[in-house]
């Protein structure tokens, strides 16, 4: 049985990308039908099948061109068809949807002994370039070819040099050693001639076999190739001289029929921790179709947390045991979904107790890691035993023992870790709270190996915490309780919004403003307070919707109408879905887009529009709801109910930053980063001064780790009565004073955004991140080091903050490896009230853009001897303990006023 070589490739960039490589770029093969772009942006090129997958957009992956697979195997007769019209039949389509390189692939193995007068694959090359001159074109194999015609080509690929696969046995076999020799003696005569070709060695290892992709990949880089390694049908991502990290985690649960993915523990509990380690999150449903494509390539891992019976517990059983058994970690939070017979325990390293527990034994804890009992330590129960003990491989995290029944209630093995009921997350149904048993950072990272990495942050900016204020326009038509303005809006105008001078974004709903909503005639009235809130410089709009729903959980899935029936007794009983506007039927288009046209039409300034929609009610869209957000042309916030306060002080009351309502990029929703006042006053019924306490959730997200941004979130009946001014007063005061960096609410939304989609690698003992057009921070762990600003790249500076080592990225790239200690005499950006745009450094000297909407200042620190000038004017600036300050001219605008800074040190 002969061996096959396996696919074939062809280099080609995509549209808005340079016609020429990089020198000695990292490149990945991926013929697959749905590449995974989030993790494959990391590399500088990426081979596709043009047949199966399209490139993405060149603007959401500017560091990457997206290369295009022809594969020559369907030209048998080279004397059927010319190369010039090969290249007007199959390339220049290619041309045409914006590719610029070609690798040719006609199946050749590394071992044939090429001619180097091929002359039907001499003359294609030829006639692409003249159809083509700027054109990359690259060579699969074929070594002595690319030696004559070395001019022509940018590059070489060349595969199998270590390891074959059989396509007909399905097995892999070592090429042998002399085989290989020869090879590389070859690629060295090819470099020795003169040639300036990148040659890219693939090898192949089995799809769930990390560890054999950065063996190869290591031996590769050694004979002094560009590696990349990857399984036989080219479907994975694989390793290089750089390996990417897995950001995705999947989070497998048993919601019950109807529930809103909002409300499941996977979202309201498991999914912040996660997200803080740096993790975004997917949802399955285990009496579902479970996925298929769940590889260690682009999974960290998976969360099992199931809370009750599953339809099919052999079917889930074989699918969990599955992809353990390809190496994905689990954790296990709750209970396993199936009966732990002696196969399951085997698979599992786990030992079944022999006989029964006793039931008139009261148990008692034998052993307890340190983890356990976080925020509570339930009392032990025998009723919860599942009567299982961690083997011999494992370690036990909880052991109880009941008369001479030993049991383990929590473990760590082999493939990832468990905690059973109630020692992951404890309900407290007396006062209608939950408490962590477990300490949930330190659980995942040890059950799901997490690997230490800069983590993306949307916290935080150049230092400073990122603050932002968004206003449901709910109470618009409310008149206020005290002498003075008529109506709530008009009162935060005097009073709030123009008292702070930040971003702040302001929403209304049309049917309480709107000549066709509830109040007709108080809407001139309305309509023209609304005007005058929006056409302040510091604000953005957004619209509440028309009619405010008060369920979009009510909302069918599929079609987007209203589900008749009962809804929630909270929002009004059987009745009440919606805000009852007259001759109004409920119409989702008419909601988001209707809204949006009318506020744009009727409300907005010029120049100014609405940038984004804030959910209504339970905020617990549908995925259709959340797709036509974005088909609309706005983003989405709101929801997530973190209410973490002195008197709830649990992390189970901390929102992650949003939920992924579906698989595609527009399903995923915005989660407020705090909540609003209904929240602090007894859902409006006092006390009214009652929101000061928001104050408490900023401090318990901030210290001693830093969850979240801080929003200033509430209604416009705030403006109502007198007690709640002064709680937004003293809300807006006390938070000014802290170390923050003013935003708008449409930039925390971008930076969250582009957080799901980061790309982390590392290359050696190098960090490569690429974070998008937003995002510019990153956390790594206290203690463990700093970027060596010596050798970095993208790097401003850094600084220790909660939870972590802040590191600012001075663009959307950045590259740099750990040093034990500061260098102490570069200098670098300690702290910034502002954007870093355009950063250079040079040695001892730096260079940026810089602007901000609230008191603006840069402080650089190791600074000795350094002269700042500001838009070319030299300014007066002493250093002080090696600090060395700089405040610039900012006001909040929709557009940030930027000034050219320049820092050169003796």
């Amino acid at each position: 049985m002969g061996f096959l070589p396996i696919g074939g490739t062809s280099l080609a960039m995509a549209a808005g990308t340079p016609a020429l490589a990089i020198a000695n770029p990292n490149i990945a093969f991926y013929y697959g039908a749905h590449p995974p772009v989030d993790e494959l942006q990391a590399f500088d090129d990426v081979v596709i099948d043009p047949a199966t997958a399209t490139p993405p957009d060149a603007q959401s992956t500017p560091h990457t061109a997206w290369l295009a697979r022809i594969d020559l195997r369907t030209q048998t007769d080279n004397s059927a068809q010319t190369p010039a019209a090969y290249v007007s039949q199959t390339v220049t389509p290619l041309w045409n949807r914006g590719y610029r390189g070609f690798l040719l692939d006609d199946g050749a193995p590394l071992d044939q002994n090429d001619r180097p007068d091929d002359g039907w694959l001499a003359g294609l090359v030829q006639a692409i370039h003249a159809q083509y001159p700027q054109a990359r074109v690259m060579l699969r194999n074929h070594l002595g070819l690319a030696a004559h015609i070395a001019d022509q080509l940018s590059a070489v690929m060349v595969d199998s040099l270590y390891r074959r696969y059989d396509l007909l046995g399905g097995f892999f076999a070592d090429v042998p050693a002399a085989e290989r020799a020869e090879a590389l003696q070859r690629i060295g005569a090819l470099r020795r001639s003169g040639a300036s070709l990148a040659v890219v060695a693939v090898d192949y290892c089995a799809r769930d076999d990390r560890a054999c992709r950065r063996d190869a990949a290591n031996r590769l880089e050694h004979d002094g190739l560009t590696p990349f390694v990857t399984d036989p049908s080219f479907a994975t991502v694989g390793i290089g001289r750089i390996e990417v990290m897995p950001r995705k985690i999947l989070v497998v649960q048993t919601p019950e029929q109807g529930e809103p993915l909002d409300l499941t523990a996977g979202v309201r509990d498991i999914a912040m921790p996660l997200n803080y380690l740096g993790y975004d999150i997917q949802y399955a449903d285990a009496n579902q179709a479970l996925p298929h494509d769940i590889d260690s390539d682009r999974y960290a891992g998976i969360v099992v947390a199931i809370d009750r019976t599953v339809d099919n517990p052999d079917a889930w059983r074989r699918w969990l045991l599955g992809r353990i058994r390809a190496g994905v970690r689990v954790a296990v939070l709750g209970q396993f979904g199936f009966p732990i017979d002696q196969e399951a325990a085997r698979a599992l390293g786990l030992e079944v107790v022999p006989g029964a527990a006793p039931p008139d034994v009261a148990p008692h804890i034998v052993d307890k890691a340190p983890m356990m009992g976080f925020e509570i330590l339930p009392p032990p129960d025998i009723r919860d035993a599942l009567g299982v003990r961690v083997g011999a491989q494992g370690k036990p995290l909880l052991r109880l023992k009941a008369g001479s029944y030993v049991y383990d209630m929590a473990g760590m093995l082999p493939w990832g870790g468990y905690t059973l009921d109630p020692y992951g997350i404890a309900t407290l149904g007396g006062i209608q709270q939950e408490r962590w048993a477990i300490q949930p950072i330190d659980f995942f990272e040890q059950a799901l190996a997490l690997p230490e990495m800069p983590v993306p942050d949307v916290t935080t900016e150049n230092g400073r915490r990122l603050l932002f204020v968004h206003v449901d326009g709910d109470g618009f038509a409310s008149r206020t309780e005290f002498p003075g303005p008529a109506y709530g809006g008009q009162a935060l105008y005097d009073q709030i919004f123009t008292k702070f001078p930040i971003p702040m974004t302001l929403s209304v709903i049309e049917g309480e403003v709107g000549p066709t909503g509830l109040y007709p005639k108080i809407s001139p009235t309305l309509e023209s307070i609304a005007r005058e809130i929006f056409a302040l410089p510091n604000v953005e709009i957004g619209s509440h919707t028309y009619s405010h729903p008060f369920n979009l959980e009510m909302i069918d899935p599929k079609t987007g109408a209203r589900i008749t029936g009962k809804v929630k007794k909270e929002w009004g009983g059987d009745s009440a879905f919606s805000l009852d506007i007259p001759h109004y039927k409920f119409n989702l288009n008419r909601e988001i887009q209707g809204s949006i046209d009318y506020i744009d039409r009727r409300l907005a300034p010029p120049g100014k529009h609405v940038v984004v929609l804030q959910w209504p009610g339970d905020a617990a869209p549908p995925a259709i709801a959340v797709r036509r957000a974005y088909a609309a042309g706005v983003l989405n916030i709101n929801g997530g109910d973190t209410v973490i306060t002195k008197t709830n002080n649990s992390w189970t009351d901390i929102a992650p930053y949003g939920v992924s309502k579906g698989p595609q990029p527009d399903d995923f929703q915005v989660y407020a980063a705090d909540m609003d006042e209904n929240v602090y006053t007894g859902d409006w019924t006092g006390p009214f001064y009652g929101f000061t306490r928001v104050l408490e959730t900023y401090a318990l997200t901030d210290r001693p780790i830093r969850f979240k941004a801080i929003d200033i979130y509430y209604h416009f009946y705030s403006g109502t009565k007198l007690a709640s001014l002064r709680a937004l007063r003293q809300v807006y005061e006390s938070t000014l004073k802290q170390a923050v960096l003013p935003i708008y609410t449409t930039e925390y939304i971008k930076r969250v955004l582009d957080w799901r989609r980061v790309a982390v690698a590392r290359e050696g003992n190098r960090w490569l991140v690429r974070s998008g057009a937003n995002l510019r921070e990153l956390r790594w762990p206290l203690g463990h080091g700093v970027p060596d600003l010596k050798t970095a790249t993208g790097v401003s500076g850094y600084l220790p903050g909660p939870g972590g080592l802040y590191i600012h990225m001075g663009g959307d790239q950045a590259s740099f490896s750990i040093a034990p200690r500061g260098a102490g005499d570069i200098p670098y950006i300690a702290e910034a009230a502002g954007f870093v745009r355009h950063y250079r450094r040079d040695a001892r000297a730096m260079s940026f853009d810089f602007g901000g909407y609230y008191k603006p200042f840069v402080s650089f620190a190791d600074a000795n001897g350094c002269r700042v000038t500001v838009d070319g004017k030299a300014v007066a600036a002493p250093v002080r303990n090696g600090v060395l300050r700089v405040d610039v001219a900012g006001r909040a605008a929709q557009q940030v006023t930027y000034h050219s800074l320049k820092v050169n040190c003796e």
